[in-house]
């Protein structure tokens, strides 16, 4: 019988394919790349063309070896990893390193781990697509010069450590360009005035706003003399009911999940990270296992921008709301959405579950709570975006106020005659909507009204709100700043490296951001901008579209910046970081204590320094619980200088650990996890899973 080698890139999706595939296939996984440029040096031969010098990592040297031994074993090779550009990137290394010219690899790509798509991806399997293989070599090469050339610079004139990205420095940017408007901003007074009213003999009054002097000349009150002037004139009108305007409105539901709009519900509705909602969304695409079923996948791939559905699921989701809801709550068409992202591949689906008849509460009990949660978010955002619309009652009623002036105030009422798919799911909001929750009393067009009271309510205009990880991640896909599998990534790395703090929800940028991003902005202006780099996305498009040849687009890139960057090396000044308050007093002379960099890194000293020479050790606080009692968890550094763990609970708690502990619980048992090399490790249970890295997609 023929040996049939599946090569994959997670242990966990082994477990699902080999449910599937059975017992004629030998599964592998390569967690993750088994080839990459080298960490030592820049690894590009920059004078002959920008050829990758790619190795082996040492951490891979056994298992490269295991693989190509099965390699040499089989009879029919299979690369099944990712349905992207960094899934086609590592099924070329991977046969790259096998290289065995009697040997033929097949591709095989599936969106969905359910026995149909895997069967018809192995009955029509397809050469390696360069083009995509290209793309991803031209983002990984284009990072690795941005990378390896300015981050030395970094080092030299800012602090030791430090990292600079193409799409990173980006993200930086944006939040300290919003920070400089915050505190530019000029709060601006005015009045909303409104009046209560009643219709004669009926209760409960209602309230209406002032809206303009008619005839529909707008109203805007910038001061207490305005609105005291104003509001003494309504205590004297008389009130009639000018219109009232009637009419239905239809709400429809939001378009099934890309990975942008999951991250950005995922954050509103359950406060999770963008990167802990990636890593479950991984779990349930690779596959839990559900009792007797064993492993099974539980949604389509978790890294696209198309809101594509394919027509099985599109059939199988209308079947399922007939049976549940009726015919009333289907649409008179089956709704098709569009991507609205730059370069949307629209051949590619949302994410939804592989089976809307898996409802979640029939797999709750195998699924932790995070699993659950968002399973749950899933398919009701799919099931909900082929219902029928909700319908709304909309009334708007004109009100005339006669004095001296003839004043015009309106009031909005909204009320739900059908729910729709708002049985099930709704979207959820940036910033908090007046959704017109207002009942009002029969009117008709000539009712006298009665004034109850005027309420003048003075206001200010607000600056623009701090980005949250839903808003961040929004307009990042807005402005085309990265792909679909960056954005994660790109979010942790800018905190990891301190450049932002997530403060109460919202990003706010550190002292070494602004400063970082300052020198970066002023010595890279092209690269360092949103427009140059989301042109360069559409670009890396072009690349995997065969529009354009990869070396062109490097070279294209590379000229100016290499001027750029000799230029700066000369001229960059080195950057003084202001010394940060803690907040505490000198235990020995009163003053207040400063945080400070030293060639050993951060350390707490007085401000009253050379008088007096108190000091005492950094401690970072790790945005983690202790597992044993529950108090925070800080860094230390030891007397040689080696980083570790412990709880603030000291002396009375001793855990302590060598592994840098992870804000995002354990998704088994809840206990903390650890990060080791890229893996995240539990420390009770046998929890391991590969972290969140940058993919292209």
């Amino acid at each position: 019988m023929a040996k049939n080698l599946v090569i994959v890139e997670s242990p966990a999706k082994t477990r699902t394919l080999s449910k599937i595939l059975g017992k004629n296939y030998i599964i592998m996984a390569s967690l993750g790349h088994v080839r990459d440029l080298p960490r030592s040096q820049m690894g590009l031969d920059i004078e002959n063309g920008f050829t990758p010098k790619y190795v082996v990592p040492k951490q891979k040297t056994k298992l490269v070896n295991d693989i190509k031994q099965a390699t040499k074993d089989a009879t029919n090779i299979y690369l099944a990893t990712d349905p992207d550009r960094e899934g086609e990137a590592i099924a070329w290394h991977l046969a790259e390193v096998t290289k065995d010219k009697d040997k033929s690899f097949q591709r095989v790509v599936f969106r969905e781990i359910t026995e149909e798509a895997v069967k018809e991806a192995f009955q029509n399997p397809r050469e390696l697509d360069m083009q995509l293989i290209n793309a991803q070599q031209a983002r990984r090469i284009l990072d690795r010069l941005v990378g390896y050339k300015i981050s030395p610079l970094l080092w030299k004139k800012v602090r030791k450590r430090l990292s600079a990205g193409r799409v990173q420095s980006v993200a930086v940017k944006i939040i300290v360009d919003r920070e400089r408007e915050i505190q530019a901003f000029i709060p601006q007074e005015y009045w909303v005035i409104e009046v209560e009213l009643t219709k004669p003999n009926e209760q409960p009054p209602f309230r209406a706003t002032l809206v303009a002097i008619a005839p529909e000349k707008k109203i805007e009150v910038h001061s207490a003399e305005e609105s005291k002037e104003i509001e003494d004139a309504l205590k004297q009108a008389a009130y009639g009911v000018l219109n009232v305007n009637k009419k239905d409105v239809n709400r429809q539901p939001a378009p099934p999940f890309t990975t942008s709009t999951l991250q950005q519900e995922a954050w509103r509705k359950l406060r999770f990270s963008a990167k802990q909602t990636m890593a479950i969304a991984q779990q349930l695409y690779e596959g839990l296992p559900l009792g007797d079923e064993g492993n099974v996948g539980l949604i389509t791939y978790m890294r696209t921008d198309s809101t594509h559905i394919a027509s099985s699921a599109l059939a199988d989701t209308i079947s399922y709301i007939r049976d549940t809801y009726g015919e009333r709550y289907l649409p008179p068409k089956p709704r098709v959405f569009t991507s609205r992202s730059r370069g949307a591949q629209e051949a590619h689906e949302a994410i939804r579950p592989t089976s809307v008849r898996r409802e979640p509460s029939s797999i709750k009990k195998f699924l932790n709570n995070a699993q659950y949660r968002l399973y749950d978010l899933i398919w009701k955002r799919m099931v909900a975006s082929q219902m029928a619309a909700a319908v709304f009652e909309n009334t708007t009623v004109d009100i005339n106020a006669k004095n001296h002036h003839e004043y015009m105030l309106r009031t909005v009422a909204s009320v739900n005659t059908f729910p729709g798919f708002m049985t099930l799911y709704s979207e959820g909001k940036d910033e908090a909507e007046d959704e017109g929750k207002i009942t009002l009393p029969p009117l008709a067009k000539g009712d006298m009204l009665n004034l109850v009271d005027v309420f003048p309510n003075q206001r200010f205009t607000q600056p623009p709100p701090r980005y949250t990880e839903a808003t961040l991640v929004k307009t990042l896909e807005q402005n085309g700043i990265g792909r679909p599998s960056t954005y994660a990534p790109t979010i942790s790395t800018i905190q990891d490296r301190g450049y932002v703090e997530k403060d109460k929800g919202v990003f706010r940028p550190t002292d070494l951001g602004i400063a970082t991003n300052d020198l970066l902005v002023q010595h890279f202006p092209d690269i360092i901008n949103v427009q140059f780099t989301a042109e360069m996305e559409e670009e890396l498009d072009d690349i995997a579209n065969n529009k354009r040849e990869w070396p062109s687009v490097i070279q294209d890139f590379y000229t100016p910046f290499e001027k750029d960057y000799e230029k700066a090396v000369e001229t960059a000044e080195k950057v003084k970081l202001p010394d940060e308050p803690t907040g505490d007093m000198c235990p020995q002379c009163g003053k207040p204590l400063l945080i400070k960099a030293g060639r050993f890194g951060k350390f707490i000293a007085c401000s009253g320094y050379p008088d007096c020479k108190y000091t005492q050790s950094f401690q970072i606080k790790m945005d983690a619980k202790c597992p044993e009692c529950g108090k925070e968890l800080i860094q230390r550094i030891n007397k040689r200088r080696r980083t570790f763990y412990g709880c603030t609970g000291y002396p009375e708690c001793k855990f302590l650990t060598n592994f840098k502990p992870l804000h995002e619980p354990c998704p088994q048992c809840g206990s903390l996890l650890t990060q080791h090399g890229k893996q995240a490790w539990c420390i009770k249970c046998s929890y391991k899973e590969k972290q969140e890295e940058v993919k292209s997609s």
